[in-house]
């Protein structure tokens, strides 16, 4: 069952959203409402709800946050320049929608400071939500490759989302 974070927490999850997206972005993302349930056997923080919406899940191999596409959502209708935001072409939107993969010669616009692994947001050129996923090659080589896959998507906008996942 979900909680209020303590001071800690909420300072924790705030911290690791600027770390990894950039200033500011925690305070966006991560609002004093917000709502985190933690594991069960180690007592670390697991998921993150605004409202009833799970907005991210922080992974425990790294420590990062995994956003969802409610949380993708908050950041793309409260910020002008979004963080790690992949820009494809209007024409393969379906496709990334049902939770089909990037491939690179499909990108318009990519971070060059990108790295693999680094979580991304893709959206088509016209700023609609495709979906979230993980970066498979660097910024430059995605603006750069003609073959390959570019980001593996976790999860699409059109995959049939309930009302906790999104």
């Amino acid at each position: 069952m979900p909680l209020r974070p303590t001071p800690v927490q909420l300072r924790k999850v705030i911290g690791v959203a600027n770390y990894q997206f950039g200033m500011h972005v925690g305070q966006v993302l991560i609002d004093p409402t917000i709502r985190i349930s933690c594991s069960r056997k180690t007592g670390r923080i697991r998921h993150i709800y605004r409202g009833q919406r799970l907005i991210a899940t922080l992974r425990p191999t790294d420590g990062l946050l995994a956003l969802t596409v409610h949380g993708a959502n908050i950041l793309l209708r409260e910020m002008k320049a979004i963080p790690n935001n992949v820009i494809v072409r209007n024409d393969v939107s379906d496709f990334i929608k049902k939770g089909g993969d990037v491939f690179a010669r499909h990108v318009v616009r990519a971070p060059l400071d990108l790295r693999p692994s680094d979580e991304v947001i893709v959206t088509t050129q016209d700023r609609e939500l495709l979906g979230v996923g993980s970066a498979l090659l660097s910024g430059e080589e995605m603006m750069h490759f003609k073959r390959g896959v570019a980001i593996r998507i976790r999860r699409g906008t059109g995959e049939g989302l309930t009302e906790t996942d999104s």
